[in-house]
């Protein structure tokens, strides 16, 4: 059984990587070992391969420093590992925690700046490949996430086999994810065959990270009541995504030159586009003007395009403009000598934050639901993450108050409450990635609202900066 288990195992695998085109021979591959089960054994796994391969393997390790002596030991563990091996280790150690604070960004979101700025360093000084752990299981719970947070086919294309590394000296260097075809439970039960230990990340396990309630609590329950093969299936979804993805951009590529002149659409050539070829050129055109939009920008600009009112205009992230002329679609930027009015900062969970353009503080605290609190006011601690943001609100923003039968955009609830100028541009929102889970004067979302029996509610408080 332990000899067809591996055997089994790392012929998919080789299959995998010849038929991506991950790996070549003389490859200069380092392998990004966590000490979680995944990365050991892909580490493991490609130990077997290497010389069918003919690749040189060293092993990766980037400590994050957020989890103190259990760090600290996952670290100890993988550099055992690499001297059990007579591996090379390139390690490295970044204050994630400040860093994340200083740029205003999430732990998550830092934590994986800094750690494929150290693959960037090691792909242009000493690797050709770094290889990543993302299993079949990462890849279909990235879907599940896109879909319940609104994404086209480039968002369900998920997790991709090859990441290029941008930079001009290493460009043809890439991040590869072997595993994408394989399941967390056969890479377990290969590594017990093996007789392999590895150590479990006391984070995994936090179910106030999004990920993590998709990964222990809704796919199980999807497994169970819907589908078996509920990994494989949404894993299939990515795999068609991506030749969908790949196949409009070159298309998009090829007609670009002919609707898009400087900063403007010309409406005659564009307005004969089918509708889902008009919706990718607008986003190829605002990405070329360095604006991510989405799809509710997207949408916005397409209706301004489509009335016959001249003049006609809308507003865009970054504070950017669209309007309509009578043969073009035009694209420009507010004033650069003015001052830009939107602001985002960090908020921990527990913690608080001053924000000087709304002139308040913003205090994350968890309380006792009994504490005479408004139940309309408490968040679920348990479904939001140790990081929130505080930011004004933008155009194509939706909030779902409690007590209301459907979304709405932010535009409209504040033009039922008749905000306007300054005061309606800087209105406060908090979010949790894309999703806005408090608006200043509405209450929290029902799905949030905090569910009896939960010990510690999470109250959004906002108080006037002299009070604290």
């Amino acid at each position: 059984m332990y000899h067809k288990i591996v055997q089994i195992l790392a012929q998919s695998l080789l299959h995998y990587i010849r038929r991506n085109q991950l790996l070549k021979a003389g490859h200069r591959v380092g392998v990004a070992v966590s000490a979680g089960a995944d990365s050991v054994a892909l580490l493991r796994l490609l130990l077997d391969l290497r010389k069918e391969l003919g690749i040189v393997l060293s092993v990766i390790h980037f400590n994050h420093k957020l989890r103190g002596a259990e760090a600290d030991s996952d670290e100890q563990f993988v550099t055992d590992l690499a001297r059990q091996y007579k591996l090379q280790l390139h390690r490295a150690s970044e204050d994630v925690e400040g860093y994340a604070a200083q740029q205003h960004l999430s732990l998550e979101a830092a934590g994986r700046e800094m750690r494929y700025g150290y693959f960037s360093r090691l792909l242009e000084r000493d690797l050709d490949r770094i290889a990543t752990a993302h299993t079949q299981d990462d890849q279909a719970e990235t879907v599940l996430l896109k879909i319940v947070r609104g994404a086209g086919t480039r968002g369900l294309a998920g997790i991709y086999p090859r990441l290029p590394v941008q930079g001009s000296q290493f460009s043809e260097k890439t991040v590869v994810r072997p595993l994408l075809g394989t399941g967390r439970r056969e890479l377990e039960a290969y590594l017990r065959a093996l007789g392999q230990d590895w150590r479990e990340d006391s984070s995994n396990r936090d179910l106030r990270h999004s990920r993590n309630r998709v990964r222990h609590g809704i796919m199980p329950r999807l497994e169970r009541h819907l589908n078996p093969a509920v990994r494989e299936t949404l894993a299939e979804v990515a795999e068609i995504a991506r030749a969908e993805e790949d196949y409009w951009q070159q298309q998009v590529a090829l007609v670009l030159p002919q609707v898009w002149k400087g900063s403007a659409l010309k409406l005659s050539v564009l307005n004969d586009f089918p509708l889902g070829l008009q919706r990718r050129v607008v986003r190829a055109a605002g990405e070329s003007l360095g604006l991510q939009l989405e799809f509710a920008h997207v949408e916005d600009i397409l209706h301004v395009a489509g009335d016959a009112e001249l003049g006609k205009s809308g507003m865009l992230p970054g504070g950017w403009t669209v309007s309509r002329t009578p043969t073009e679609l035009r694209f420009d930027r507010a004033d650069s000598g003015k001052a830009s009015s939107d602001y985002e900062y960090c908020l921990r969970v527990p913690g608080r934050i001053k924000v000087p353009e709304t002139g308040t503080w913003f205090e994350a605290a968890l309380v006792s639901p009994r504490g005479g609190y408004n139940p309309d006011h408490l968040l679920d601690s348990a479904m939001l993450g140790k990081e929130l943001r505080v930011r004004n609100w933008r155009a194509g923003d939706r909030f779902w108050p409690a007590h209301t039968k459907s979304p709405k955009k932010i535009k409209e609830l504040l033009q039922e409450l008749h905000i306007t100028g300054s005061e309606r541009k800087l209105w406060p929102v908090v979010v949790q990635g894309a999703d806005v889970v408090w608006v200043r004067g509405f209450p929290v979302p029902a799905h949030l609202r905090f569910r009896e029996g939960v010990e510690n509610a999470l109250a959004i408080k906002e108080r006037p900066s002299g009070e604290l």
